[in-house]
């Protein structure tokens, strides 16, 4: 989606459901369409991630660290990467109405 602006490209590339120890869910893009869970995370240190992220198999795929908004809205920040993809994916895993959907936005450059 682009804002009307122009500035913003955004998109729902996942929907997922919370577990007690995590959330499960599949990450659906052109080209991805890989179920995946996230993991709660022993925590030994500030900069470790809340979740490890693992596709199925048990291979780690990502990382996921709790947030706040600035409207006070807690979230993940979500960073998944593979040597299949072409590049990492940053995303938000974001609450609403008791879905979770794993959100992607790109920044659109100045021309």
């Amino acid at each position: 989606m682009v804002t009307p602006q122009g500035e913003i490209i955004i998109a729902n590339i996942g929907t997922f459901t919370a577990q007690n120890d995590g959330f499960t869910g599949t990450v659906r893009t052109l080209t991805l369409n890989v179920k995946v869970k996230f993991v709660l995370n022993d925590r030994n240190s500030e900069n470790v991630p809340d979740y490890r992220i693992q596709a199925a198999g048990g291979y780690d795929i990502g990382a996921a660290w709790k947030k706040v908004s600035q409207a006070e809205r807690p979230y993940l920040s979500v960073t998944l990467d593979d040597p299949s993809f072409p590049a990492t994916i940053y995303a938000r895993l974001i609450e609403e109405d008791g879905t979770h959907n794993l959100i992607w936005s790109r920044s659109k450059s100045a021309a």
